[in-house]
C-alpha cells in the first residue's frame, strides 16, 4: 500500500507542476499562414531615442540584402512607421485574417494607423485591451513567408512589451539608446527585464552618438560622452551600431522615405549578424 501511496503522490506533483507550468505559458501561435523565420525586437528604456528610425532602417538594409521582411509597429499609442514609409492606404482583410500593408519595395507594414478610420486618432485603451490588440497582430495577421520580422517596441518596461515577451517567440532583441548616462541608467532596465524574460539580446545600438560637421569633417558628440561601451562589457554585450544626428535621416522619416535613404554604411556589423541568425537551424 505505502508503493502505491508513493507513486500516487509522485503523479500528483507531477501533474501540479504541469498544470503550474500550463497555467503560466501565455504564448500564442501566429497565423497559420504565416510561416516566419526570425523574430527581432526593437526595444528602449525610454522614448526618443530613434528606435523606430533604427527598425525601419533595418528591414530596409535586410530587404535590399534580399531577404522578406515585416515590421509590426507595436508601439500603439505612438505609433510612427506607417509615416517613416509614406503609407496612406489601410489595412485589408477577408474571412481568413487581415493583410499587411506593403511598402514599394515589398516591406510588409501592420500598425494600428492602419486600422483607424483616422491617423490622428488617439488610442485611448487600458492595459488588456493593448495587450489583447498585440496579440492579435501576431495571430490574425497573415504575414505570410519572412525571413525576418522586425517588432518596434513601445519604451519602457510596461503591459505591451510584457506582452510581446510572453506571447511572441521572440529570437532575440536589440536595445536602442542614446550617450545620455540617465539614458544608460534606464537601459539597464530593459536589459534586465531581457534576462528576467529569458530573451536574448543581440546587442545595443546608440543612437544620435555624434554629429559629423560637413564644413570640417570633424565629429561633435553634442549629447555627451558616450557611456554604451562601459555597458556592453560590464554586461557581457555587443556594440551593434553607433549611429550619428543624420538630417537627411530625419528628412527621409519626415517625408515618408526611409525605404530610399540608405543606412546600410551604418548598420553593415547588424546586418552580419541578423544573416548569421537566418543560417542557424
Amino acid at each position: 500500500m505505502s508503493e502505491n501511496y508513493n507513486q500516487n503522490s509522485r503523479n500528483i506533483k507531477e501533474d501540479s507542476e504541469k498544470s503550474e507550468k500550463q497555467k503560466f505559458d501565455f504564448s500564442v501561435k501566429p497565423h497559420e499562414k504565416s510561416n516566419i523565420k526570425k523574430v527581432i525586437g526593437i526595444v528602449s528604456g525610454k522614448g526618443g531615442v530613434g528606435k523606430s528610425i533604427v527598425t525601419s532602417m533595418l528591414a530596409v538594409t535586410m530587404n535590399k540584402m534580399g531577404y522578406r521582411t515585416a515590421i509590426m509597429d507595436a508601439d500603439l499609442t505612438g505609433p510612427s512607421i506607417p509615416k517613416s514609409f509614406g503609407i496612406s492606404e489601410k489595412a485589408t482583410g477577408s474571412e481568413i485574417g487581415i493583410f499587411p500593408v506593403k511598402t514599394e519595395s515589398g516591406i510588409s507594414i501592420m500598425s494600428i494607423n492602419l486600422l483607424l478610420a483616422n491617423d490622428t486618432d488617439p488610442v485611448v485603451w487600458r492595459g488588456p485591451i493593448l495587450s489583447n490588440t498585440i496579440k492579435q497582430f501576431w495571430t490574425d495577421i497573415i504575414w505570410g513567408d519572412l525571413d525576418f520580422l522586425f517588432i518596434d517596441l513601445p519604451p519602457g518596461t510596461g503591459d505591451i512589451p510584457l506582452t510581446i515577451f510572453q506571447s511572441i517567440a521572440i529570437n532575440g532583441i536589440i536595445v536602442v539608446t542614446s550617450p545620455q548616462e540617465l539614458v544608460s541608467m534606464i537601459v539597464l532596465k530593459a536589459i534586465k527585464m531581457a534576462g528576467m524574460m529569458n530573451i536574448p539580446i543581440i546587442g545595443l545600438v546608440e543612437n544620435m552618438s555624434y554629429f559629423k560637421c560637413p564644413d570640417n569633417n570633424r565629429e561633435y558628440k553634442i549629447f555627451g560622452e558616450s557611456h554604451i561601451d562601459e555597458i556592453a562589457e560590464k554586461h557581457n554585450l555587443k556594440v551593434l551600431a553607433k549611429l550619428p544626428v543624420d538630417p537627411e535621416m530625419s528628412a527621409a522619416c519626415d517625408k515618408g522615405a526611409i525605404e530610399f535613404f540608405d543606412g546600410s554604411f551604418w548598420l553593415g556589423d547588424i546586418s552580419k549578424t541578423l544573416e548569421e541568425m537566418i543560417k542557424e537551424k
